[in-house]
């Protein structure tokens, strides 16, 4: 497996408490069975979960979906037979289905092409300012910002397995980052694909996005925008367009998520299971790399370095390139209730919400979080501890759909 090195940068500064909101990025394909509308404690330990059905051409551009979700589907308003001919664009409140049953994502073999992709707009990024007296029990000094680093090209060569995450949301297309991430009862055949929970659900005023699909090693050789003019798909999806026919986040997230981030952006982090729009190897094989899941959770104040990768697309950055910040993690507590986040100066923007955040465990680099939520002026990144839950919510996904 590829290493991405992680030079130790020790920085610290001064306290702030505001959370930046997130919105992200989705695939395409039918989804069904779902996650429990309680809380994480009294919930089934998988966190909401929806998978897809089987999404054909019927060969008159409608699509094939099982009869009991055609019939619930049908409920709500949706047509169907409509979906792939633009039905997906239709977010009227009514029709956004809300509840984690009832992700809906027929695949679009197709749709992310190369102008669309670059055409995604980043995670918009909003900060609440709170009153910090009563949450500042377990936060670090705000921390001095990092520049963000441009990373080596190829990515495939030069990085870990990450790539860009697209979804289409009530405010048109959009996009975050995501890694490919090991399968643990599928060894060497992962498709798994880790992000931000904020990449996949709206959280408490909404549902599921649509139109979901990864891009591993988007850009693989950070060409300019200029170079990029009439760019093929293969040059932009080196590895092929990959959709997700499961999806998985926190209940945390779908009840208290926000676009500030709320109180579901301690569990914001998501997987998902990917299929390729052409061809049947997996992601891991096709890629050649997948990092494991730390979920020990250690410690800020255990952990000397930490860094975060992603696509940053809000100016100064225009989404087409990798980048990474790394430093010495903090400690971030929104509220005394809520787990504590680790927290890095980095000044990457909207886009590279979902990506993976690493630090190398006896020389093997694992993915320890993902990118969640920062502040307007783009000085910090900080993102959720994964725990006990998150593995939960890990282990369902890779035994019930894995080896599908």
């Amino acid at each position: 497996m590829r290493s991405a090195p992680m030079p130790a940068a020790p920085r610290r500064r001064r306290t702030v408490l505001a959370a930046a909101g997130l919105v992200a990025a989705l695939a395409l394909t039918a989804t069904a069975c779902g996650g429990s509308e309680k809380d994480q404690a009294d919930a089934k330990p998988d966190g909401g979960a929806s998978r897809a059905a089987d999404a054909g051409d019927t060969g008159d551009g409608g699509v094939q979906v099982p009869a009991d979700l055609a019939d619930r589907l049908q409920e709500h308003g949706i047509d169907v037979d409509r979906w792939k001919d633009g039905g997906w664009k239709d977010w009227d409140k009514d029709k956004w289905l809300s509840e984690a049953k009832d992700f809906v994502n027929p695949v679009i073999e197709g749709l992310w092409k190369p102008d669309r992709m670059r055409s995604a707009k980043e995670a918009d990024k909003t900060v609440t300012t709170k009153d910090t007296a009563a949450d500042q029990g377990v936060s670090d000094p705000e921390p001095e910002p990092v520049e963000a680093v441009a990373e080596k090209t190829p990515y495939h060569d030069n990085a870990a397995p990450v790539g860009k995450v697209f979804f289409d949301s009530p405010e048109g297309s959009m996009v975050c980052s995501g890694t490919v991430v090991k399968d643990a009862n599928h060894p060497g055949k992962s498709n798994l694909v880790w992000t931000a929970g904020h990449c996949v659900h709206a959280g408490g005023s909404g549902g599921w996005y649509r139109n979901i699909a990864f891009v591993p090693s988007y850009n693989d050789l950070g060409k300019s925008e200029t170079e990029l003019a009439g760019a093929t798909t293969t040059e932009m999806a080196p590895y092929g367009t990959w959709w997700a026919d499961w999806a998985s986040t926190s209940n945390q997230w779908i009840q208290g998520g926000s676009e500030e981030g709320g109180d579901g952006a301690a569990h914001d982090y998501s997987v998902l299971h990917v299929k390729p729009e052409q061809g049947d190897k997996s992601l891991e094989e096709t890629v050649g790399a997948a990092l494991e899941v730390d979920f020990s959770a250690p410690s800020a104040t255990e952990v000397s370095s930490m860094g975060a990768w992603g696509y940053p697309a809000a100016p100064p950055y225009n989404g087409l390139k990798m980048f990474k910040c790394v430093d010495r993690p903090g400690r971030l507590s929104l509220s005394p209730s809520l787990p504590t986040m680790y927290r890095i100066g980095c000044t990457m923007t909207g886009g590279s919400s979902g990506g993976g955040w690493f630090r190398v465990v006896d020389g093997e680099t694992k993915l320890v979080s993902n990118t969640s939520i920062g502040p307007l002026d783009n000085t910090w990144l900080a993102g959720p501890q994964l725990g006990r839950e998150a593995e939960a919510m890990y282990q369902n996904m890779s035994r019930t759909y894995g080896g599908q």
